[in-house]
């Protein structure tokens, strides 16, 4: 009898190393077109995890919005036909409200700001999501958004005489504009340019990068030269799709995937500043805001984070920490200047 059992236990052994050493094919998603600089770098990063772990991992990606937007990429993840995707931060809310807490409006002046916000509260965002039930690395910062449109936009009373769109399903960014006294149009990010060519909508808020990749720069003749909102994504993964990947795995998918997703983030700067400049080239007109109109943004934008504030959507707490780090960055800077 004990030599069955013996025997029972070594066969139960080996089966589990079989489940182990089986491969794991991580189905990955996104809206961003294949052939772009950060898309040949992932694919990269995928070949060079399954070379590590010697086709343990494997990633099959696929871009270009196929699987469908954002909202639709984690509903598959839900039943379990993607494992993951590469999606705006704002999807992933359901798993962590305070990924909302970058994308405030008017929060941030500078590139500088945002540096010393994220240096504190990146992994903070990132364990968020891993409690929430997703495994994220690196953030991306997809960038600051301008107003595109297709009259000048220097205003609030401006604003609220153009037809604007807002991502379907985003109902903070309702809210916000909401407060400026606009009843945006909601539409799947596929359906924008049609939107733009018919004249649904008139105007968009993206950073140019994004503007130029999904040629809705053809589409408009003003940029409003103010960030209204910073806007950054996340390569996540559903926690359960890693089961039965040995730590040894984790730690490679882990390693590589953090290292090339640091690089994305620090291009996506570059060519950011780069597709800014290349925007007024094709004879989009810069438009500024400075002055009063520049104090009603943001004193509209402050009402409405503490709406947003108040209704639970991000924590006064994360809100504060943001305020701080802001507030420390801004007198490091003109004390900088000082000098």
């Amino acid at each position: 009898m004990r030599l069955y059992t013996v025997l029972g236990a070594a066969l139960l052994s080996l089966s589990l190393l079989a489940i182990d050493a089986e491969a794991k094919t991580l189905k990955i998603a996104t809206i961003s077109p294949d052939g772009l600089g950060w898309i040949k770098k992932l694919r990269g990063g995928m070949q060079e995890v399954r070379s590590r772990t010697d086709g343990r991992v494997k990633f099959k990606l696929y871009p270009g919005g196929v699987q469908g937007d954002d909202i639709t990429v984690l509903r598959k993840i839900r039943i379990g036909q993607l494992h993951g995707g590469a999606v705006a931060a704002g999807t992933l809310t359901r798993f962590y409200p305070d990924l909302q807490l970058y994308n405030l409006p008017l929060q941030f002046q500078n590139f500088d700001e945002v540096d010393r916000v994220r240096e504190v509260m990146d992994p903070q965002i990132i364990a968020g999501l891993d409690e929430g039930g997703m495994v994220s690395f690196a953030l991306i910062e997809t960038g600051f958004a301008y107003v595109l449109s297709n009259s000048p936009v220097r205003s609030v009373d401006d604003l609220r005489r153009i037809k604007a769109w807002v991502p379907d399903g985003d109902p903070i960014s309702v809210r916000i504009l909401g407060h400026y006294g606009v009843s945006p149009i909601p539409l799947a990010i596929t359906d924008v340019l049609a939107g733009l060519q018919t004249g649904l909508i008139d105007a968009v808020a993206v950073p140019p990068l994004v503007a130029i990749a999904l040629q809705w720069h053809n589409q408009v003749k003003y940029l409003t030269d103010m960030p209204v909102m910073y806007i950054y994504s996340a390569l996540a993964l559903d926690k359960k799709s890693l089961h039965g990947v040995s730590t040894a795995d984790r730690v490679a998918v882990e390693e590589v995937m953090n290292r090339v997703l640091r690089e994305v983030d620090r291009d996506n700067r570059t060519d950011n500043i780069k597709a800014f400049d290349a925007l007024l080239a094709t004879g989009i007109e810069r438009v500024s805001v400075s002055g009063d109109a520049l104090a009603e943004w943001r004193t509209i934008a402050q009402k409405s984070i503490i709406d947003l504030t108040t209704s639970g959507e991000v924590s006064s707490e994360g809100v504060a920490a943001i305020s701080k780090l802001l507030e420390q960055s801004r007198v490091s800077n003109a004390q900088a200047l000082a000098h």
